[in-house]
């Protein structure tokens, strides 16, 4: 039997550290706990990635390998931003978190 931390509902409590991520399966971490938009951040913020299916308890994962992009200090090539300027795209970074989470779930 696998035995892993239950996060409670509220009050937002840390994760346990990725480190203690089972090998099998490969990178689940605890479960419980909700999909509030703070939870959410620290969770990706740590590496950390829920995954489950309606009925079921939310699972926490952080498999290894992973791979991370740190995204301070980015900036796009000039082609792409000349192509920007000329399309009819708006791109935007960090723009209301709580939608993109909802249309996600849809």
């Amino acid at each position: 039997m696998i035995r892993i931390p239950i996060l409670p509902r509220t009050p937002l409590q840390p994760f346990p550290p990725v480190a203690q991520a089972l090998d099998e399966p490969n990178g689940l971490l605890c479960a419980g706990g909700d999909l509030s938009t703070e939870r959410l951040l620290m969770a990706y913020r740590s590496g950390i990635f829920p995954w489950f299916n309606d009925g079921e308890p939310i699972l926490w994962w952080s498999p290894q390998p992973r791979a991370i992009f740190e995204l301070d200090g980015v900036r796009p090539n000039k082609r792409f931003r000349r192509f920007l300027r000329h399309c009819s795209w708006t791109v935007r970074v960090d723009h209301d978190f709580p939608a993109v989470i909802a249309a996600c779930a849809a």
